[in-house]
């Protein structure tokens, strides 16, 4: 085993790798850009070392400094985790030649399975059954509209580069090839710098399932048993459960079997995941879609059901170790489900979101697990992946995990920054995630309906009360009663003390309120309403409650109003997302159009383009290429143009 080994991530990977890293007493190496240089995966290693400011480009992704770090901390191998360099042939080759072990497979496995063409032909002449579709590289838009015609349609366009869905496109319609192919090449050519298309029969109602396998530098090669993915949001996963109720024992052992051989056709060495997809109505009819060379992000659910370490194997078998299992002792027990808790607020259509942690409570243990890569005073920046935490829950079958994990969802509390945690404890509480009636497209049609639509009457309630109790005298001194706007009055009932409340997104709202047995503490505030008691976390002006979070702002009617006047018949342009503006194509005074493309804004790998609401001029623009915005800052304003109808008559002639 090794005696120092070098994580080459950041955030919760991070984390979960330097505890396996602790348990065998293998000491980890931390690194970190400057936007993390008080992470919690700084303070967990045994040592950290910076790499560089905090774009990734110059820290987490550049292999010169990693390799540095190596040198420099003595490591002799490195843990990749996933994103970044994981799957990164180029990273791998980097590390052997610098005389490191790289914790995954060789070079030539990743860049063979990274090619999703020369992958499927690999797979296929090993036996592996395949989704109908293309074959070769380098087709012209005529050869895959022709390849797409023969195989019928619908269709999906895919990047051979590419992954997590972009560039990914579904056509149905024969007569909209050629647009749909040239639009998913410019998108695979921006994302993945080659613009190389594949085209595969589309999958109606796919299930998405995966299975792990595990594979040594001695030729043996195991599968531990099946991963379901099919609940996902923009073709990315946000839960995953295993064993998946879809499959009976024959069709699992046919399934691991045919990834076994997948692991065996590139030379696979470590932990990696074969996907396929599944035809909801025919499990027996499964097809290879990819193969990630790397740990998953769902690894812990295979951790449970059958106790074995992932990370740990990966480390033994890069240190050499032969696997003591055969594929007979490997048997999955219970159910196991996991959750993705990212920054996302859903009630602003799932944008990037992003923040200081204020407050930050994660369930652990009775079966629970969170692994997760913050702490109270984490911030949350646009830069990087918006995944911050996942939770997984552990039961003798799948209606207990769920129970349990809807359960730890709601005691999960992350104030401070926006997250999806009480969209997906509704989601795993929908009947058809509980009837296990699952495909790709579920959570796309389900979303509006999981989505919380207004701020709770409570919430108002608890925000007033938080900023009743803040006007009540603090401290020894004396305090002129008559000073504190509290309601107080003589010999009678307090009046009611109203206040102005914004949440983000909401309309303002008056509250006026009393004191009548509502309790605040420094952390938490309690209240009834009709009847009913509601129990808050609080921390600052942000409250939260079964997994979703509000921050309820004071709102100044007055500055609102004068505000509103200066801008009088003109429509600001506000940030929907923290992020950075990469894009700005106008300038003050241009004309624009309705639906003019004005702005770009990219937040944790999302681009969000901000267009004109109607034609007008360019009245003000606030921001350059490069600046760094938050949520709701303004952006521009575009003065509308003056409609003739309403014109006097020489400002009307003017007009024509």
């Amino acid at each position: 085993m090794f005696d120092t080994v070098l994580v080459a991530n950041r955030g919760e990977i991070a984390v979960r790798v330097i505890r396996t890293l602790r348990e065998l007493g293998v000491r980890s190496v931390a690194v970190y850009s400057d936007a993390d240089a008080d992470a919690r995966h700084v303070h967990e290693a045994d040592t950290a070392v910076r790499i560089g400011p905090p774009a990734a480009a110059e820290s987490y992704l550049s292999v010169e400094r990693l390799l540095e770090a190596a040198t420099r901390t003595g490591a002799q191998a490195v843990h990749p985790g996933y994103g970044f360099l994981a799957e990164n042939a180029s990273f791998a080759r980097a590390c052997v030649e610098a005389g490191l072990s790289f914790i995954g497979p060789s070079a030539d496995a990743i860049s063979l399975m990274g090619d999703k063409i020369r992958a499927k032909e690999t797979v296929r002449a090993a036996g592996v059954p395949v989704v109908p579709g293309s074959s070769g590289s380098g087709l012209s838009d005529g050869e895959l509209a022709a390849a797409a015609r023969e195989i019928g349609m619908p269709v999906l366009l895919k990047p051979s580069a590419g992954g997590g869905g972009k560039g990914m496109r579904l056509t149905r319609l024969e007569s909209a090839l050629l647009e749909e192919i040239a639009a998913a090449r410019r998108e695979a050519r921006a994302s993945f710098g080659d613009d190389t298309l594949l085209v595969e029969r589309w999958v109606d109602r796919p299930r998405h399932i995966e299975i792990q396998v595990l594979a040594d530098t001695h030729g043996n090669v195991i599968h531990l048993g099946e991963r379901e993915c099919s609940l996902q949001r923009r073709h990315q996963k946000i839960i995953e459960e295993a064993p998946s109720v879809l499959l009976d024992e024959a069709t699992r052992a046919a399934m691991g079997a045919a990834a076994v051989q997948a692991a065996r056709s590139c030379g696979y060495v470590g932990a990696g995941t074969v996907e396929f997809i599944v035809p909801g109505d025919d499990p027996s009819a499964y097809y290879f879609m990819e193969m990630n060379t790397r740990l998953q992000v769902e690894h812990p659910v295979t951790e449970l059901v059958t106790g074995l370490d992932l990370v740990e194997w990966q480390l033994r078998v890069a240190a050499g170790e032969r696997l003591p299992y055969g594929q007979e002792d490997i048997s999955l027990t219970g159910h196991a489900v996991e959750a993705r808790i990212c920054a996302e607020d859903p009630a602003r259509g799932f944008l990037p979101s992003g923040g200081t942690v204020l407050a930050l409570r994660e369930p652990q243990g009775d079966g629970v697990r969170t692994d997760s890569g913050l702490s109270e005073g984490t911030e949350v920046g646009s830069l990087y992946d918006p995944m911050l935490s996942k939770v997984i829950a552990y039961g003798p079958d799948r209606a207990t995990a769920l129970r349990k994990l809807r359960a730890a969802l709601a005691r999960t509390v992350t104030l401070g920054v926006p997250t999806n945690a009480g969209f997906l404890r509704r989601l795993l509480a929908h009947p058809a995630v509980v009837a296990g009636e699952l495909d790709t497209g579920l959570v796309e049609r389900v979303a509006d309906e999981l989505v919380e639509k207004g701020v709770p009457d409570e919430v108002y309630e608890a925000a007033a009360a938080v900023r009743l109790d803040r006007l009540a005298p603090r401290g020894d001194g004396w305090v002129d009663p008559f000073s504190v706007p509290d309601g107080w009055r003589l010999g009678g009932t307090p009046a009611p003390v109203g206040f102005d409340l914004r949440v983000p997104g909401a309309e303002p709202v008056t509250r006026a309120v009393r004191d009548r047995g509502h309790h605040v503490t420094a952390d938490r505030v309690t209240v009834a309403v009709d009847g009913i008691t509601h129990t808050f976390h609080r921390a600052g002006d942000w409250l939260g409650r079964d997994g979703d979070a509000w921050h309820v702002q004071s709102y100044d009617t007055v500055a609102a109003s004068l505000t509103g006047a200066a801008h009088a018949g003109a429509d600001t342009l506000a940030a929907p997302m923290p992020g950075t503006v990469t894009v700005v194509k106008v300038a003050v005074g241009d004309e624009v159009a309705a639906g003019q493309s004005l702005l770009v804004v990219e937040a944790m790998k999302m681009e969000h383009v901000i267009s004109a609401p109607h034609a007008g001029t360019v009245a003000e623009l606030d921001v350059v290429p490069g600046a760094t915005v938050a949520m709701d800052q303004v952006l521009a304003v575009i003065a509308p143009h003056e409609d003739p109808a309403d014109a006097s008559p020489g400002t009307e002639e003017a007009a024509r």
